[in-house]
């Protein structure tokens, strides 16, 4: 994924704590992930995030859920929720959205640890999401600020998979809840960042035979799908 100019620059690098930088070395240390590794030999993350707002420049990161997919299969006891400590909660009709209130905001997770926490959930697996950018963004923009990590990461847009593999539905499904409802995938709370993140790894699920069946059985290969379709809807 192609990141925006304005979020590529160094910022003010904090000082965390000597534990905290450790953690952070040791994660930055582990080696990258194989993506060609077969469906049923990985581990890949699905995410989803909850912010204060829609302005990938100014909003603050509020929410990560996650929930692993290992060897084809979901793993709800390998799943990941927290919320981040706000100074400022969010306004009442982000609340609403959402459903955090401002209670739950302020009495969230100090955010560095909030986010090490995370990223020592991830290990190296690569990550899946549907609308890469936002939560790709969010979650990049606040490792700058709060652990002043240049934070990439590989990144599968099912966006841009599913019609890829489902060309047929290109044009009538572009949200989410349509390609979930699509496939009679339920949703307990939807904008809930966890529910919402194993919503799209049950979609994921319905992605791999599919993918299997045009010869990808691998993460790489639907990265090349994905970037095929980018390049058909900037070009169609």
């Amino acid at each position: 994924m192609k990141l925006p100019r304005w979020l590529t620059g160094r910022g003010h690098r904090p000082a965390l704590p000597p534990d905290q930088a450790a953690r952070l070395a040791a994660w930055q240390g582990q080696p990258a992930a194989d993506l060609t590794l077969p469906f049923e030999q990985a581990r890949y993350v699905v995410v989803d995030v909850e912010s204060t707002g829609l302005d990938m420049r100014r909003d603050r990161l509020i929410a990560i859920g996650a929930v692993a997919v290992a060897h084809g299969r979901i793993r709800l006891a390998d799943s990941f929720e927290i919320v981040l400590r706000q100074e400022a909660i969010s306004d009442k009709d982000n609340i609403l959205i959402h459903g955090i209130g401002g209670e739950r905001q302020r009495e969230g997770i100090e955010p560095a640890e909030a986010l090490l926490r995370f990223l020592e959930y991830l290990g190296n697996s690569p990550l899946v999401a549907f609308h890469v950018a936002f939560d790709a963004i969010m979650i990049r923009r606040a490792c700058q600020q709060y652990l002043g990590l240049d934070w990439r990461h590989p990144w599968l847009d099912l966006a841009y998979v599913m019609p890829a593999l489902l060309p047929q539905y290109a044009r009538k499904y572009r949200a989410l809840d349509h390609w979930v409802g699509h496939f009679g995938i339920g949703n307990y709370a939807r904008h809930n960042a966890l529910a919402d993140a194993l919503a799209t790894a049950q979609l994921l699920l319905t992605a791999l035979p599919l993918a299997r069946r045009q010869g990808q059985n691998h993460y790489r290969a639907l990265q090349e799908l994905e970037r095929a379709q980018h390049w058909l809807d900037r070009n169609g």
